[in-house]
């Protein structure tokens, strides 16, 4: 069983003192860090600001994490794997072909909608260009493909399915990027209704990739 760990924080605060777990503490500093890093930056977040947002010291931070570099990278491994199991439970649940793309598409949008801060740590805080983190970043976008690839019931070639995954992966990215942009509304109050607007976004890009795939002629078969 873990130690629950004491912090000697500023007793102002609303985590200060608060006895956790250590797997509790460690959920709670990555969510914390999550809108930090999110709101500012890699570069313009630091540890110190971390802690304090947290309700914690510094030592309780480092006691985590060893640097500011491996919480990122954690990070970006963790909302990775949320957003990858998203999509897949909802595609995978689905039989109709149509309707499994729809399925991604829609579970993708819930999760921006909802965890617009984990979407921007992930696609639009800078970190596929920062040489230490853009491996990860790339490894979340190809499982993404991979997975989505997977579930394209179509008769071509691999390279070519390959191809077609993360050009939808691309497709859903970019306009998720756009919508946030457009809908900037910062807030709990506001996360259901963004969930909501991307339902019908949902829909236009499934059509438009469905019938793409509609018409994709059939593989020649090998002589």
């Amino acid at each position: 069983m873990s130690t629950p760990e004491i912090e000697h924080a500023d007793p102002a605060s609303t985590e200060g003192r608060r006895r956790l777990p250590a797997a509790s503490r460690r959920r709670q500093l990555l969510a914390v860090a999550l809108d930090r890093f999110a709101a500012a930056g890699f570069h313009a977040t630091s540890m110190e600001g971390i802690a304090e947002a947290a309700g914690v010291t510094k030592p309780v931070l480092y006691q985590h994490f060893s640097s500011k570099a491996e919480l990122f990278r954690e990070l970006i491994a963790s909302v990775g794997e949320d957003l990858l199991q998203a999509v897949s439970t909802a595609a995978s649940a689905e039989e109709d072909p149509y309707r499994r793309v729809l399925a991604g598409f829609e579970a993708y949008f819930r999760f921006v909608g909802q965890e617009p801060a984990a979407f921007t740590l992930l696609f639009d805080s800078g970190a596929r260009q920062a040489p230490q983190f853009a491996e990860a970043v790339r490894s979340v976008e190809h499982r993404i493909a991979w997975t989505i690839g997977d579930l394209i019931e179509v008769d071509i070639e691999p390279a070519h399915r390959s191809l077609l995954a993360f050009g939808i992966v691309g497709l859903a990215e970019t306009t998720s990027r756009r919508w946030l942009e457009s809908c900037r509304a910062p807030g709990e109050a506001n996360r259901g209704a963004r969930a909501t607007e991307g339902e019908p976004m949902a829909h236009w890009l499934a059509d438009l990739v469905w019938a793409g795939l509609r018409a994709l002629p059939a593989r020649a078969p090998t002589p």
